[in-house]
């Protein structure tokens, strides 16, 4: 009644093509090489917090910033590195440093594939128009 062979072998040819993106990802070797970030304009050696933390939570970081500054009117913000006072504030704090935004910012949201909506409220730099 039923020919199991042919249902077997579409199930088989369905299961390779689906999966087949996985299958060339995982066996292909050319893999986008991170990009290199520009150092600090302004000659700082040190950011709010540790390069690690800063690379892997700058964006929780950030909205953490947003919100305490909106919701609870505090400008202030203390390393927990350093134990330094810094302003929170996206154009006078980080950008003061990482002013080109298309060797900072763009470089890591386009290998990411990252659209951050900083920049509907905020200016972009001057430098980096």
């Amino acid at each position: 009644m039923y020919d199991a062979s042919k249902i077997v072998v579409g199930l088989a040819v369905f299961v390779v093509l689906a999966t087949s993106p996985l299958w060339y990802n995982a066996l292909s070797s050319a893999s986008p090489a991170a990009p290199e970030l520009s150092q600090p304009t302004n000659g700082s050696t040190e950011c709010v917090e540790e390069t690690a933390f800063m690379r892997a939570n700058h964006m929780d970081l950030l909205d953490q910033w947003r919100d305490t500054v909106v919701r609870d009117d505090v400008r202030t913000y203390t390393s927990e590195m350093s134990g330094k006072t810094y302003t929170m504030s996206l154009s006078d704090t980080c950008l003061d440093c990482h002013s080109k935004k298309d060797q900072f910012c763009d470089a890591c949201h386009t290998y990411s594939a990252v659209d951050p909506y900083c920049w509907t409220c905020h200016v972009v730099p001057e430098e980096a128009q």
